[in-house]
């Protein structure tokens, strides 16, 4: 049975007030502030209305009033206050002061036994629905933790399976692995500078990450490349130039064979990245001679990065370039095409690049 609070500190009020509720609810009796006060610290969670009287020795219903807000518990248990207080003053500052309902001595016992069941009901229906949404948040929050859990772990797959593959690919072209992480390095440096300089490219943190990771499958493709092309000292014949080229593609027919073990978004980026490293700005690139901003920004990125890094390293149909010049060759042109935009960008950067790369 729901529990009653009744606070007056007249004897005759306390009694006909439990005659009136007596039936439904169980009665508690309390002569003044400083008992009811006492009575909320000790436990509420077993109150279901208060029914208040304003003016009584020790302590009196505003105090009752100031403890019960002070303990924030305005909102869950309701006061009635039962004065012969007639002020409107007086009236409003009790409902300003967070008070369910305002009744006047001598009182109306029908009155009073509508206005306290409707007003318990009321509260009992709402604080079960707060309780409900409580639970209901702490369980969606769970989930939610666990969703976090779970996407991680399958970034981190995502990751894994590209440092894999990339470092396949390295052991084929004689490259100890430093390429990739170089190439990462730079690619991070580069899209920064893009999301910070260039908003209509909607590049994010996440988004930039995961160019990041997916720059290391840039050559994944040359996994399918002979020996002999690939690690030809020499210049390539034109025979043998078309064969290489074909790396963009054949990486791309590798990634999609791969199903089921990672993030949609990982393999979209990637497959832009493998197919269009090549591609130049002015349509001379291949393999598909996308112009200016057809080509996908993550692969832009990943070709400035991609170059400078193999212009400053000793390759084995080439010596190392020194960081100037490298980095003159790309902002002149000398070895591709690219974007007006990311070479302003890639000037901003170019301490932080030469910090990064080899030697």
């Amino acid at each position: 049975m729901k529990k009653i609070l009744i606070v007056d500190d007249v004897r005759l009020n306390r009694e006909m007030l439990k005659d009136i509720l007596q039936a439904d609810y169980e009665i508690e009796l309390l002569e003044n502030g400083e008992q009811a006060i006492n009575r909320i610290a000790e436990r509420n969670d077993d109150i279901s209305a208060i029914l208040l009287d304003l003016y009584m020795p020790i302590k009196d219903g505003f105090s009752v009033i100031a403890e019960m807000k002070k303990r924030s518990l305005m909102g869950e248990i309701p006061i009635l206050v039962i004065s012969s207080e007639r002020s409107v003053a007086i009236e409003k500052q009790c409902f300003n002061l967070g008070v369910s309902d305002f009744v006047h001595k001598p009182f109306d016992p029908l009155l009073v036994k509508t206005r306290v069941r409707n007003i318990v009901k009321l509260f009992s229906y709402k604080n079960s629905l707060e309780s409900r949404v409580k639970k209901q948040t702490e369980t969606v929050y769970r989930q939610y933790t666990i969703l976090k859990e779970q996407a991680k772990k399958l970034e981190e797959s995502n990751e894994k399976i590209i440092e894999i593959l990339g470092t396949v690919v390295e052991s084929r072209n004689l490259e100890s692995g430093e390429h990739i992480k170089r190439v990462k390095g730079l690619t991070r440096i580069l899209a920064n500078q893009v999301l910070e300089d260039y908003p209509e490219y909607g590049l994010d943190e996440s988004f930039v990450e995961a160019i990041v990771a997916a720059s290391s499958l840039h050559d994944v493709g040359k996994i399918s490349i002979p020996d002999n092309i690939l690690l030809k000292p020499g210049k390539l014949t034109e025979e043998e130039f078309m064969t290489m080229k074909s790396h963009t593609i054949k990486g791309c027919e590798i990634l999609d064979k791969i199903e089921g073990i990672w993030d949609e978004e990982y393999k979209d980026i990637s497959y832009q990245i493998c197919r269009h490293h090549h591609e130049r700005f002015d349509g001379r690139g291949y393999p598909d001679k996308l112009v200016g901003d057809e080509i996908p920004i993550a692969a832009q990125i990943v070709s400035i990065a991609d170059v400078y890094d193999a212009l400053v390293c000793e390759r084995v149909y080439k010596k190392a370039f020194s960081k100037d010049v490298a980095f003159h060759m790309i902002m002149n042109g000398d070895c591709g095409i690219f974007s007006p935009k990311l070479l302003e960008c890639f000037r901003k950067v170019r301490e932080e690049y030469e910090a990064v790369a080899l030697g």
